[in-house]
């Protein structure tokens, strides 16, 4: 059964995510602010720790930081659970290495266990990796037929009025 480290200051979340992964026969251990975290994970060693940015003591970049220079507990998979849903927020954890980062308005509870599930069966490295491989791909591509489409029409505008 794998271990996993709720790490939340919103007592209705952390409570609503241990209790839907207990279901899922997940050990679970919580904390409540970036301290304590660090604290627990040391002490308890967690397979997975599902981390909130913005708390008190230490924010979750800072927790995610120490775990990943933290020989004992560096290899610990983490997802990142956070309101900030910024580009630049979400480069900041995965130039720290995380594994997923996901934002608490654009899942749902389903989506969070599928997610823990996916990060659990693979490795750390590959899943950190991949994203930020794919991301930077995905952009060009996503924007150049967006690009080439205006061009089109910005060039056949100016031959269409010859009143030069």
């Amino acid at each position: 059964m794998a271990k996993i480290l709720i790490v939340e200051d919103d007592i209705s979340l952390r409570d609503v995510y241990a209790a839907r992964l207990e279901a899922e026969n997940y050990q679970i251990v919580l904390a409540e602010n970036g301290e304590q975290a660090l604290a627990v994970a040391v002490k308890e060693r967690p397979d997975l720790i599902l981390l909130d940015v913005m708390m008190p003591k230490i924010s979750g970049f800072d927790v995610l930081d120490i775990i990943r220079t933290t020989p004992e507990i560096a290899h610990t998979k983490v997802i990142m659970m956070t309101a900030l849903s910024s580009p630049e927020d979400k480069e900041r954890g995965e130039k720290l290495g995380v594994d997923r980062y996901l934002v608490k308005s654009q899942v749902i509870l389903e989506e969070v266990v599928s997610t823990i599930a996916e990060v659990l069966s693979g490795p750390a490295a590959i899943d950190s990796v991949a994203p930020q491989a794919s991301n930077t791909p995905a952009p060009p591509p996503v924007a150049t037929p967006n690009q080439q489409q205006p061009s089109a029409t910005t060039v056949s505008q100016p031959p269409t009025p010859p009143q030069a």
